[in-house]
């Protein structure tokens, strides 16, 4: 009973009216992507197995008694085929992730969303898991009816296949994962033998279950409401960017009618509407309504809308690949100052880049001049300066330093270690003192150099430049 009757009256009408009550949120659908057969799905096939191929297979490769590619953080190397990179190298990896940036954007702006449509891990492992779907329970209206049914044997049997398959995918994509960390052989006996560190065990699960959540149950939700780049590709494209449209003017009216039907008496464009762009769409939109942020432009609607096509005897390309400019009747500039900046930046940053990494020392050399004392007089009259010096050895042996000075007439190094050793990975601390006969100094302060020249190993050598402090005599 409402609180505001009272016993012996009748409610009032308004008493038991329910509030209305509005979901700001839509309920999910499930997306059943058709599959679909023609140019640009072999692409994507061969782009998924080509990136899937890299991915398992590039952490058993051995080069020089080691895996090719290891990121070793307990000894802080990182090993990439023939290079080996440490923890000073992190300015090459800032400079990768600005090409990375720089190639979107160039890409972007030449063809569109082509990264999201062919690279992308969530559309790779995505594809991957659709044909494992497509394996076990069918085409797109065997699942639908499959998930329609009532919870049978049989239903129940394809699911836990099913999703078994994806699990134990998923489980060697983590594994693969904490191969790149530690190495292959090591990482597979401690496995078999139930020896797993903590921390591997760790991210073997958590990868795995990322993998599994995202590719098996949040699919196309990952690329509408989680992806940023979703939101400011608008800003990236231009009236010259290829882009995936639907040409109005040839499709519409849409209208289904009989293949030997002449679509101009009965007044329709030459869509038939057999929807079959929207069935193909991973992300679920219809391509007709025009082009849309969830449009990750993997371009499944234009090999569909051909295939239909070409069985009623229309011409292809109602769906296509075009630009704003050509379907508004104008001509299309590829090279426009837009791509030739990017190209430029993304060449010049690329070359400098190898350019670097080819020419980097394999030492690291840091000196610090003392700074309790500018300088100081010792016996027979000399002026001393301090410095102490960090010697990063940044090969992949043990090398042999000899260290000298110079710049100034006369210049004494006072080494007490003399020449020695510095172990692969080491950060090693030397204390010298440079001594100099003050009358040579014209200016307080003067510019000297240390080299330091390996004796072994790689023949390196640096040089680099400090300051010397004294007074000046008149």
């Amino acid at each position: 009973m409402n609180q505001n009757t009272k016993p012996g009256r009748p409610a009032n009408k308004q008493d038991n009216v329910e509030p209305d009550q509005t979901s700001l949120y839509a309920k999910h659908k499930k997306v059943y992507p058709r599959e679909v057969h023609g140019i640009f799905a072999r692409m994507r096939t061969f782009g998924v197995l080509t990136l899937l191929g890299l991915y398992y297979g590039i952490p058993w490769l051995r080069w020089d008694e080691r895996q090719a590619v290891l990121f070793d953080l307990p000894q802080r190397q990182f090993h990439i085929f023939g290079l080996t990179f440490w923890p000073q190298d992190f300015f090459y990896f800032a400079v990768l992730l600005i090409i990375a940036a720089i190639a979107l954007f160039f890409f972007t702006a030449l063809a569109g969303r082509l990264w999201c449509g062919f690279a992308c891990p969530q559309t790779v492992w995505t594809e991957a898991f659709l044909w494992i779907e497509r394996k076990i329970e069918g085409s797109r209206a065997q699942q639908m009816k499959l998930d329609k049914a009532a919870l049978t044997q049989n239903k129940f049997y394809k699911k836990s296949l099913k999703h078994f398959a994806w699990l134990l995918f998923s489980a060697f994509t983590g594994f693969t994962f904490v191969g790149y960390f530690t190495p292959m052989d090591v990482l597979w006996q401690n496995m078999v033998t139930l020896e797993l560190g903590a921390w591997e065990a760790f991210w073997i699960i958590f990868y795995g279950l990322a993998t599994y959540g995202n590719a098996g149950w949040l699919r196309e939700q990952v690329c509408i409401y989680m992806c940023p780049y979703a939101r400011f590709q608008s800003a990236m494209i231009d009236e010259d960017t290829l882009i995936i449209s639907y040409d109005t003017e040839r499709g519409d009216p849409r209208g289904s009618r009989k293949k030997s039907a002449d679509p101009a008496k009965l007044g329709l464009g030459d869509c038939i509407d057999c929807t079959l762009c929207v069935q193909a769409c991973p992300t679920g939109i219809d391509i007709r309504d025009g082009l849309q942020y969830q449009c990750i432009g993997c371009a499944a609607c234009i090999d569909a809308c051909n295939e239909v096509m070409e069985k009623v005897g229309y011409e292809k390309g109602l769906v296509r690949y075009t630009t704003e400019k050509t379907m508004e009747g104008g001509e299309t500039k590829i090279l426009r100052p837009r791509i030739i900046l990017y190209a430029t930046i993304l060449m010049a940053i690329s070359i400098a880049l190898v350019t670097g990494i080819i020419n980097r020392e394999s030492v690291e050399l840091d000196i610090i001049r003392d700074r309790n004392n500018l300088y100081r007089e010792v016996p027979g009259g000399l002026i001393e300066n301090v410095y102490n010096l960090r010697i990063i050895n940044m090969s992949t042996t043990s090398q042999r330093y000899r260290l000298s000075a110079s710049g100034l007439e006369g210049l004494k190094l006072i080494n007490p270690k003399g020449d020695f050793n510095v172990k692969s990975g080491e950060v090693f601390s030397l204390n010298i003192q440079l001594r100099l006969d003050p009358a040579v100094l014209k200016r307080p302060s003067n510019e000297v150099f240390f080299k330091l020249d390996s004796l072994n190993g790689d023949k390196s050598s640096i040089k680099e430049h400090a300051r010397f402090i004294g007074p000046v005599i008149r």
